[in-house]
Parts: C-alpha cells; structure tokens; sequence
C-alpha cells in the first residue's frame, strides 16, 4: 500500500518524537540486561515508557492505529486500509 498523502505537522512532529523515545527504550533496554540493579535506569525506563504509552495514544486517536496483532486499536471503517502507515513517511 502506498500512500503519498500529505499529512499534517503534528503528525509527522508526533512520529519523530514516538522514534527518539523508542530508541532511548531500546538502549535503556540493552543496558538494563546488563544492569539489572541499577534503579535509577529503571526509574528512567518505565517514565520513557508511560510517556510514549501517551504519545502512541495520541497519534493513534488523530491518525490511526501504529502497530497490529491487538497493540491498537481501530476505528470504523477498519483503519489499516487507509495511509499513510507511520513507516511510508
């Protein structure tokens, strides 16, 4: 599916931001399997992940679900045939 529709600036500034906070989830992962102790590092983690808990529900409330396999939600009509998908951007 392709779909080269202009979307808004929220939408793209929403996208760029649910990539930085994925990528600092990602590398506090990584040093979580090495570190498991370190609370600090968890307190980080779980913080970064209630706020992109908040940000994936905004986007998906304006601009449709992000992920599939029942981690979103959709809307009707079912909202996986509409674009663009978040990774066509």
């Amino acid at each position: 599916m392709s779909d080269q529709r202009q979307m808004d600036a929220r939408y793209y500034q929403l996208l760029e931001q649910l990539q930085a906070i994925d990528f600092v989830l990602v590398e506090l992962n990584l040093y979580l399997d090495t570190h498991p102790n370190d609370a600090q590092a968890i307190r980080q983690y779980n913080q970064h992940v209630q706020e992109r808990w908040k940000l994936a529900q905004e986007f998906e409330c304006h601009y449709g679900p992000l992920t599939h396999f029942g981690h979103s939600y959709s809307d009707a009509p079912w909202q996986w045939s509409e674009g663009p998908w978040p990774w066509e951007v």
